[in-house]
């Protein structure tokens, strides 16, 4: 029997895709009471830009996100690194 793959939806384009595949952004916890708190996005930056327009990430996270968060994320997608 094949081994199910986990899968989870992009907040950019709205796909389910495999969670390998998606970058998690973990929205911070400073009181450490909100387990499992994350979005995913494809690393790709059309579905970033489409996740800013949107206001996705505030959505999911229930807070306001600064740019600089959205500017770092695109800045590791375009340098391919894990950070």
């Amino acid at each position: 029997m094949p081994k199910k793959i986990p899968l989870r939806q992009c907040v950019g384009c709205r796909e389910m895709k495999p969670k390998k595949e998606l970058i998690r952004v973990v929205s911070l916890d400073f009181k450490g009471k909100k387990p499992g708190r994350g979005a995913y996005v494809c690393p790709d930056a059309e579905c970033l830009r489409r996740a800013r327009k949107s206001r996705a990430l505030e959505r999911a996270f229930s807070a306001a996100m600064p740019d600089g968060v959205y500017d770092a994320l695109e800045a590791q997608m375009r340098e391919g690194g894990d950070g």
